[in-house]
């Protein structure tokens, strides 16, 4: 029995024109009448979400940051967070920007949309482009004094190199670092430096605890290699065809995101 249906939400319920479909929309509708427990875990912050969507969009709760936190979507309130404690933001800032890393460091949970930035040389352009979009939320960065502390997390945008993410990924430890898609220009690497407990399938464990459901009972659906925490963590995972191969051919295959590949996992896991 289906209790609970988490689905990431860009590449996965977000489509390529930047809707919900209207027959996902139409599935989330129907299983809210049917109380199976809707979320949507994604990397984007509270701000960023409710810019895109309606206060009254058909879910119940949403995972956001990656997993650092969770908010109860009728009611807005913050259930759960998880951000970097003040002298670890300090210590990766310092060993970042001796690498010569460019970088954010993304406020405490619930505002982090806002921001700090340490930028050596030319910035990439998916940096420049997200700094657009978040125009008035950024200021440099200020190590002496600093004027920043708790954090929820860096960002790093890297070319599409996989060998440079393991490389600085082998460099932080005591975090969680997890890898992501760039949702901008779909082929940069987001490199993204969490607490050590921050993970999409951490989330979804918590609000099975809160609401006793088993890990088998919830359907999940992904599309990115930060969804691979939450699609081993529930007992029906599934990838829309936009997924990268290596994730295809762990996890059974939907259609894709502009084909409502979230609407076909879920029918295939009431079924």
């Amino acid at each position: 029995m289906v209790k609970m249906v988490v689905t990431d939400f860009d590449g996965t319920l977000l489509n390529s024109d930047q809707q919900v479909s209207s027959e996902d929309f139409n599935t989330l509708v129907y299983l809210g009448k049917q109380e199976v427990i809707r979320v949507i875990a994604t990397g984007r912050s509270p701000f960023s979400f409710q810019r895109m969507m309606p206060a009254d969009f058909p879910i119940d709760y949403l995972i956001f940051s990656s997993g650092a936190g969770i908010m109860d979507y009728h009611t807005k309130e913050i259930l759960y967070s998880l951000n970097l404690p003040e002298k670890l933001v300090h210590r990766i800032a310092i060993r970042l920007r001796d690498l010569g890393v460019t970088f954010k460091v993304l406020a405490a949970v619930p505002e982090n949309h806002h921001y700090v930035y340490y930028q050596n040389g030319e910035l990439h352009p998916d940096f420049v482009r997200r700094m657009e979009t978040y125009r008035g939320y950024e200021k440099p960065i200020s190590f002496d004094p600093p004027n920043f502390g708790e954090a929820c997390q860096f960002l790093i945008i890297l070319p599409p190199d996989p060998a440079r993410y393991e490389e600085l990924k082998s460099l932080c430890d005591g975090v969680k670092v997890i890898r992501a898609t760039s949702p901008i220009d779909h082929q940069s690497i987001w490199m993204e430096i969490y607490h050590q407990d921050v993970s999409k399938g951490n989330a979804v464990e918590y609000l099975c605890n809160m609401h006793q459901i088993r890990h088998v009972e919830v359907v999940g659906i992904g599309n990115d290699y930060n969804d691979t925490d939450l699609l081993d963590f529930v007992g029906r995972p599934f990838v829309v065809a936009n997924a990268p191969e290596e994730l295809k051919a762990i996890y059974k295959q939907v259609a894709s995101n502009d084909e409502s590949g979230f609407s076909g996992a879920v029918q295939v896991a009431l079924e």
